[in-house]
């Protein structure tokens, strides 16, 4: 089994990169948050998971472990494949899935593209446990639904033009030291840190 590929970002698609290791090419599925955080680089590290199946070796790579570890966790859920577990983790970040799982937020998890009710109930019921403490996956403060005020912030900055992943994670640092800011302060203090 492969842990991870390091070498020369050969191309990059929303939906694919191809990395080149000692002259050899690997082509592996990514979600739009990976292609977010490794789309500007020359040299990368992709942490992946191979699917095998009888007509073909796929491989699916993450810009970080935690990532690699929701996907491995979404695809031991009965009705969740890899690739909805691909499309739900470019629909959502690893702290947005992580919190609507602690929270048990069925609505955010429903609106993924093919998944349903049942499957975002399914999805709650068999990860909420281990989404806890102790978990490979951090336990999340001031993440998902129960945060407007920081889904409010992302999305102002999301207009004003910066990235995703970066006003995310100066949100996700804001919020885990100050958990009941209110938006406009966290946009002011994010203002500083990006």
């Amino acid at each position: 089994m492969y842990d991870y590929f390091r070498g020369r970002l050969a191309e990059v698609q929303p939906t694919y990169a191809v990395v080149e290791c000692n002259g050899v090419g690997y082509y592996v599925n990514i979600s739009l948050n990976t292609y977010t955080n490794i789309s500007a680089l020359s040299e990368i590290t992709l942490y992946v998971h191979l699917i095998v199946r009888e007509d073909a070796h796929i491989l699916y790579g993450f810009a970080t472990k935690e990532e690699r570890t929701i996907f491995r966790q979404l695809i031991s859920v009965s009705g969740i494949g890899p690739n909805t577990a691909s499309i739900m983790l470019s629909a959502m970040s690893v702290n947005e899935i992580v919190g609507a799982i602690q929270t048990g937020n069925v609505d955010a998890i429903k609106r993924v593209k093919g998944i349903g009710l049942k499957t975002a109930q399914r999805v709650i019921i068999e990860l909420k446990d281990k989404m806890g403490a102790g978990a490979d996956v951090p336990v999340l403060v001031g993440f998902g639904a129960d945060n407007p005020a920081k889904e409010e912030a992302l999305a102002a900055l999301l207009a004003l033009g910066f990235v995703k992943s970066s006003a995310q994670k100066v949100l996700d640092k804001l919020c885990a030291s100050n958990p009941g800011a209110g938006v406009e302060e966290l946009i002011k203090q994010a203002l500083k840190l990006l």
